[in-house]
């Protein structure tokens, strides 16, 4: 049996200049990333347009995402958020005073969500 040890905190560099996409599972239908920011943002005029459902975690840091109707959402350590696919998003802002840490969860399909 093949087991996945670490720790979501380790190896976070000291600064960087771009934000910081690690995979760390992927199957054919999920995959899971680590995303670390240091005060980075979206460019303007940039927006996701994903084909996959996102489940996103933030677990050190603050954040705001922006939708694409200018409404955002403000998240703080320990808030998620369920983005469907083809949903318009950017991040507008993040922490510039900790790394901002999110785990990020993709998928195909229907949401289990209700």
């Amino acid at each position: 049996m093949n087991i996945l040890h670490k720790n979501l905190f380790d190896n976070l560099p000291q600064k960087q200049k771009d934000e910081i996409f690690e995979e760390i599972l992927s199957t054919d239908n999920l995959r899971v990333e680590r995303i670390i920011s240091d005060g980075q943002k979206s460019p303007d005029n940039f927006w996701y347009d994903q084909d996959e459902n996102e489940f996103v975690v933030l677990l050190q840091g603050s954040a705001v995402v922006e939708f694409e109707d200018n409404d955002a959402v403000h998240l703080k350590a320990g808030d998620y958020l369920y983005l469907p696919a083809k949903m318009k998003h950017r991040v507008k802002a993040t922490d510039d005073k900790i790394k901002t840490v999110w785990l990020a969860v993709f998928f195909n399909g229907n949401s289990l969500l209700t």
